[in-house]
């Protein structure tokens, strides 16, 4: 009920009728309350919608969102409701969160590698680097910017590493489709010769 003061009687609030929501406004309440990274196709059959419905809503919601405190971040076809980068000393401030893990020259560069050739074995990682990348690769996955994707289907099956989506909350990015474009990776002009 809605409480109108005007005339001084209780008037009926009148609500929209079921079904009168956008497919935005439908796609943003379930990512809203999402505990975890979604995908287009869950998404579309939770709102019994097509996946380019689906699609034509997140871009809906992305113009939305290019001036406010909320953005959606991409991997692949999984995506996430998240606070913009520049909010996080307010939040962490109000929700008495102590400040980010900072990260090692060391675990940066290792970081770095994944994220630009993920997935990523560690011997590879490590042939980049020129050194043993166990303990930094320990230290990544600690922070939850790297996890295991997966097993290499080579001798010995060594573990696959890619980024996570608090990998992109960390470093404020969307998607990885706005890591910074390099001219050539460590390890390629080899691979090219």
């Amino acid at each position: 009920m809605d409480y109108n003061t005007n005339d001084g009687d209780v008037k009926e609030k009148t609500t929209p009728e079921k079904g009168i929501l956008s497919i935005a406004a439908r796609v943003e309440s379930l990512l809203f309350v999402a505990d975890a990274p979604v995908s287009t196709d869950r998404l579309a059959r939770a709102l019994e919608a097509t996946e380019g419905q689906v699609e034509g809503a997140l871009s809906e919601l992305e113009t939305a969102y290019a001036e406010r405190g909320l953005h959606l971040q991409r991997i692949g076809n999984h995506l996430q409701l998240t606070t913009v980068p520049e909010a996080a000393p307010y939040i962490e401030r109000f929700m008495g969160l102590e400040a980010r893990t900072t990260l090692s020259r060391a675990a940066l560069e290792a970081l770095g590698i994944i994220a630009y050739r993920q997935p990523i074995t560690r011997p590879e990682v490590d042939a980049i680097r020129g050194v043993n990348s166990d303990s930094v690769l320990r230290t990544l996955l600690r922070a939850g910017v790297i996890e295991e994707v997966g097993r290499a289907p080579t001798v010995g099956r060594p573990i696959l590493y890619g980024t996570t989506f608090e990998f992109l909350q960390h470093f404020g990015l969307r998607g990885l489709n706005e890591l910074p474009p390099l001219d050539t990776l460590p390890g390629e002009d080899e691979k090219e010769a």
